[in-house]
């Protein structure tokens, strides 16, 4: 019945359509997120590097090992994929065809920096934990070029 009401009302009244570039079209973008996020992958990166596998006879020993080894790969899997969401976001939701005109490799920067987000979510690679980090630079640099601004790159760790 109230489906009947609402179908009525609807053609009674019908809703003016409405565009949004995004979910939420509050306008606010920074890739910033996308540097901490990318940040805390390279650092989960090296923790996991860094660890030293104890002797199999000492259980409390490997048990913290474990336990501490999930917990970094826990969170580069997480970090990653905060990092590949906010580039994406940036790159659906932000860039505009005339950024395309102005900047023809907004969409290979991105593809490049979503491919080598996975392989940092795949493999425990220094190697691509840094790409990751310098992928993200060249967008953030870009972004900032679309909008006739200069800030400065950095890095918080």
């Amino acid at each position: 019945m109230l489906n009947r009401i609402m179908r009525r009302l609807d053609q009674a009244l019908p809703a003016t359509p409405v565009n949004a570039h995004c979910d939420g079209p509050c306008g606010v973008y920074d890739p910033a997120s996308a540097r901490i996020a990318a940040e805390a992958v390279l650092s989960m990166t090296k923790k996991l590097l860094a660890l030293e596998v104890p002797d199999s006879s000492d259980k409390a020993a490997v048990v913290k090992y474990h336990n501490t080894f999930s917990r970094y790969v826990a969170i580069k899997e997480k970090e990653a994929t905060v990092a590949k969401n906010e580039i994406l976001v940036l790159w659906t939701d932000y860039f505009k065809p005339h950024h395309l005109e102005a900047h023809p490799e907004i969409h290979d920067l991105i593809w490049k920096a979503t491919k080598e987000i996975s392989y940092a979510k795949v493999e425990c690679s220094l190697h691509h934990a840094e790409n990751v980090m310098n992928y993200v630079k060249q967008i953030h640099e870009l972004f900032w070029k679309t909008k006739n601004r200069d800030i400065a790159w950095y890095t918080a760790s």
